[in-house]
């Protein structure tokens, strides 16, 4: 990884190791070559996913819809969802950007469904993708190391930023939603798509673009002057681990009885359940949550490649089911279920599949 990325002050990480053992991911990839040059851009890589749809009577002439969601756009205007456009042709068509973190994904996955299903559009794309390697290369990460170097303290970043360095990958995935499943092969049909923040109840945890202050507030990057962008390194990615431990699965198993009881859901309906997890350490975590409100899924219904895939944000889920469809494991009845937890402010997703 670090080949990839490049080592900070030329040395190895000692905390990479620690973290590696914890998330519990084996491999990832980097839209990089060896040498740090960019080999895809995150609108190439959505782009591509979006063309890898056509076949099968489905052309990007047919295209009416175009939702996309990312938490790593490569420009703040304009939207990540019209560059994608742009990229992948076509006709004119209704584009929507979701732009925030792990749940744009799923946002947008909604838009979409819910534009299909009230008969406003009738060949609606939905693509998720991720290019987050940048933030992890180490000219990111070298203010930091000079400060503390300077500080004759040992030459470690802190925490909250390399927690993610050895998580993040690059990747991305695209969906076609039409009315009717297909005529040959198996289709996924959507029963519903949950989505909740509790950002009401909570600081930011993940961001980027800022800083927080003493009281835990975001201060955005236009509260500080030119030449404090840099040395404060308002445009890398951090996690606040803290919260991050507090939080994340409290509230997902709590919006999940929610969500459950709302949808009179039950577990034993569930064949397939597919989370989304930043690190491995969570699983067992989950687990023991959803124990603990009587609401346990067996190990052998879960399907998580994280340990294969690292953790492409947005993308994630997609990514799940797509491996899981090409596995031949699916079978027609079987009903799946997408967690999607985002640490940013704390949002939730969970979508219901039925295999048809």
């Amino acid at each position: 990884m670090e080949q990839y990325l490049g080592l900070i002050n030329g040395k190895p990480s000692l905390s990479r190791r620690i973290i590696l053992k914890s998330n519990g991911i084996k491999q990832r990839y980097y839209a990089l070559d060896a040498l740090g040059n960019v080999t895809h851009t995150n609108v190439e890589l959505a782009a591509n996913a979006v063309k890898r749809l056509c076949g099968n009577g489905f052309s990007l002439d047919d295209m009416d819809l175009l939702s996309a969601g990312t938490a790593s756009p490569e420009q703040l205007i304009p939207s990540h969802g019209v560059m994608v456009h742009g990229k992948v042709g076509g006709r004119n068509a209704e584009v929507v950007t979701f732009a925030g973190s792990c749940c744009t994904g799923i946002q947008a996955l909604k838009y979409a469904y819910l534009a299909v299903l009230c008969g406003d559009k009738k060949q609606a794309v939905c693509v998720a993708s991720e290019r987050l390697s940048p933030w992890m290369r180490n000219s990111y990460f070298a203010e930091e190391a000079d400060k503390l170097n300077q500080l004759e303290e040992k030459p470690l970043l802190a925490f909250e930023k390399e927690f993610l360095r050895w998580m993040l990958s690059d990747g991305a995935a695209a969906v076609l939603l039409q009315k009717e499943p297909a005529k040959e092969g198996l289709s996924l049909e959507i029963n519903w798509i949950e989505l909740c923040s509790y950002a009401h109840l909570r600081e930011t945890c993940m961001y980027a673009g800022g800083e927080k202050d003493e009281t835990g507030e975001l201060r955005g990057w236009t509260s500080f002057p030119e030449t404090e962008w840099l040395s404060r390194s308002l445009f890398s990615l951090k996690q606040d681990t803290r919260q991050l431990g507090e939080s994340i699965i409290s509230l997902g198993v709590r919006f999940f009885q929610e969500m459950k009881e709302k949808r009179n859901l039950t577990t034993e309906e569930i064949d397939w359940f597919l989370p989304h997890l930043s690190s491995m350490f969570f699983k067992r975590k989950i687990m023991d949550e959803l124990k603990a409100i009587d609401c346990s899924i067996p190990e052998e219904k879960w399907f998580v490649n994280l340990p294969a895939v690292g953790n492409v944000a947005s993308a994630s889920n997609f990514l799940m089911l797509e491996e899981l469809y090409r596995s031949g494991r699916l079978e027609k009845g079987q009903k799946i279920l997408l967690m999607t937890p985002e640490s940013a402010r704390f949002s939730y997703g969970y979508c219901l599949l039925t295999v048809c």
